[in-house]
């Protein structure tokens, strides 16, 4: 029973040791070694080649873990989009299509000029337009908008007007900024999710559309004979 248990036991460190060893390359031992187990009790004994135990599990290491084809990448869609969600053009760059970046990367930045330039408009306008309604006269920064030595007195009114105005459209702009913004981002999502979903559509030259001649059937007058017409018909090869 002994020897049993010891067989059982080196089945089991040979198991441990296919499941932890990876691609590491070691030394094959010589084709000779041999371990001999034996029953001292009994008088059994029992001869392991732990040349071709070792050849074997190496073996099924190396078929285990085959090499990925890189140039038959297939990106995942959801993968795709959650990277695009989780910080914008990672999208493209998981789906390999880098010369994007440049696109999605400058409508951040356009939109992010144009928020900031609209936001200082906004209050440098709003500024102007409250100094323009108070009654202090040392308040006068709305001069800055003006030409040098240019004067207004007399016409409060319409500047009045004129600053509202310009007040009212740049806070128009800065909001359209932040929904541009928001845009780009969602636009970037979207292209990576359909660039990943559409990687594997066939644009190979097999797909074409044709427009051919042909004879329609208008009318049948019997089993054998039909009344037919010219026409145009759409042959799609796919």
């Amino acid at each position: 029973m002994n020897l049993w248990r010891i067989t059982l036991l080196l089945v089991l460190l040979s198991s441990f040791r296919l499941l932890m060893a990876q691609d590491e390359r070691r030394c094959l031992p010589s084709t000779d070694s041999t371990v001999t187990i034996t029953n001292t009790r009994e008088g059994d004994s029992l001869a392991i080649d732990t040349a071709a135990l070792y050849a074997i599990t190496d073996g099924i290491l190396k078929q285990k873990r085959p090499r990925r084809d890189l140039s038959t990448f297939k990106p995942d869609p959801i993968r795709s989009m959650w990277l695009g969600l989780v910080l914008p053009g990672a999208g493209q760059i998981y789906n390999r299509k880098y010369w994007k970046l440049p696109i999605v990367y400058g409508g951040f930045l356009g939109c992010v000029y144009a928020l900031t330039w609209n936001s200082q408009m906004l209050s440098d306008y709003s500024q102007a337009y409250l100094d323009l309604m108070d009654s202090d006269p040392n308040t006068k920064s709305y001069e800055k908008m003006l030409p040098p030595t240019y004067s207004i007195v007399g016409q409060e009114e319409r500047f009045k007007a004129i600053f509202k105005s310009k007040k009212d459209t740049f806070r128009r702009f800065r909001d359209l900024s932040i929904f541009a913004f928001g845009g780009v981002y969602l636009l970037s999502v979207i292209d990576a999710y359909v660039d990943a979903e559409l990687s594997t559509f066939d644009i190979s030259r097999d797909l074409s559309l044709q427009l051919l001649p042909t004879m329609i059937e208008t009318e049948r007058i019997d089993t054998h004979r039909c009344r037919t017409t010219p026409g145009v018909q759409c042959v799609l090869n796919f």
